[in-house]
């Protein structure tokens, strides 16, 4: 049976995971109503803007549902804004900014500087029993500044005071400060639709 996975397509890199996912042969289905999580076996929470991606979740009515299915287990793969909307806690929360509280860490928003500090870096991930060596896109990326119990680290880069977290996993949600998806590279997506 193929899989179907939704992206939440409220703003953001959405065609990029669209695209990834196709070429890997699993139905897709943009997710922006609470309706459209129904028969999902996975979902992708895209980078974007984290403050824009949580009001127009609030006022679309699908914060909520969404907490509801990641809770009942629903797969979730994260990427850039998604961990920082995954996160239980931020260090610098936009005004009024809320996170859907997935996983047990805290985050810095913008950790990697601003659009002209982007940059490209070859970062090992833990997938299952392997490492993958991804071309990872850096792009006003948060950080992990804390991980909780019960929270795997996956992907670290060398920082200022030693490896700094960039990718995390805590029971279906995983998720990444960088862009896996923007270089085309389909790995990351094949090996967590691999743990479903």
């Amino acid at each position: 049976m193929v899989a179907t996975v939704g992206v939440l397509a409220l703003q953001g890199g959405v065609e990029e995971h669209l695209r990834i996912l196709d070429g890997l042969g699993v139905a897709t289905r943009r997710v922006r109503v609470p309706r459209d999580l129904d028969g999902l076996d996975g979902l992708v929470i895209p980078g974007g803007e984290s403050s824009v991606i949580d009001k127009l979740a609030r006022s679309f009515g699908l914060a909520e549902p969404l907490r509801d299915a990641a809770a009942a287990g629903l797969p979730v793969l994260a990427t850039c804004a998604g961990l920082i909307y995954c996160a239980r806690e931020l260090d610098n929360p936009a005004p009024g900014q809320q996170t859907l509280g997935l996983l047990d860490v805290t985050v810095r928003r913008n950790a990697f500087g601003n659009q002209r500090f982007s940059e490209e870096r070859t970062v090992p991930v833990t997938a299952g029993e392997e490492t993958l060596d991804i071309e990872a896109s850096f792009i006003r990326a948060p950080l992990v500044t804390r991980v909780g119990e019960g929270v795997e680290v996956i992907a670290t880069v060398p920082g200022e005071d030693g490896d700094a977290v960039v990718g995390v996993r805590q029971g279906r949600v995983t998720a990444l400060s960088f862009h896996p998806e923007e270089n085309g590279d389909a790995r990351v997506h094949a090996a967590w639709l691999d743990s479903f």
